[in-house]
């Protein structure tokens, strides 16, 4: 059980044979969209995938419809900037009975690290490692799905 979740999303590039893709106009990526729910230690609670013109929030609730029994005893949600707004914190309400925290950035254009924000980061980072996941090779969403759990079982099991 964990009471923190830390949410974020990854677009990433297809390659050609990719059946399903969408495109994000705010990365500028024709792809698909990767949405991980981690808890303090980096380690994935909720996944999902989908195409890249999905929005963070619709990803994030698709991520926690999916995953909900690996949710429960959530007491609190941080995510950033991009998940703003009452719609989503209620449906979080709604779902996990969870609070919404928004990390947002400072001002000032300095580089700072944000507070529990570098964990979802990293996470992104182990996922990086595994080659096959650097572009979605994959002609469907959930063959995309099965890689990012499959790499996740072999970082997990390298730790023990």
């Amino acid at each position: 059980m964990t009471s923190f979740l830390i949410v974020d999303a990854q677009s990433v590039k297809n390659t050609d044979s990719a059946e399903q893709k969408g495109y994000d106009a705010g990365k500028k990526v024709s792809g698909i969209k990767r949405h991980i729910a981690v808890d303090t230690q980096g380690l994935p609670h909720a996944i999902a995938i989908t195409t890249a013109e999905v929005t963070d929030r619709n990803g994030a609730l698709a991520a926690m419809d999916r995953c909900d029994p690996n949710l429960l005893g959530v007491e609190s949600v941080l995510v950033d900037g991009g998940y703003t707004g009452q719609p989503f914190a209620d449906a979080v309400k709604q779902r996990l009975g969870a609070t919404v925290q928004v990390v947002k950035r400072n001002e000032l254009h300095t580089f700072v690290v944000l507070p529990k924000r570098w964990v979802v980061e990293r996470s992104f980072g182990w996922l990086e490692k595994c080659r096959r996941l650097w572009k979605n090779c994959e002609r469907k969403l959930n063959s995309s799905l099965q890689f990012v759990h499959l790499a996740f079982l072999v970082l997990l099991l390298r730790r023990s």
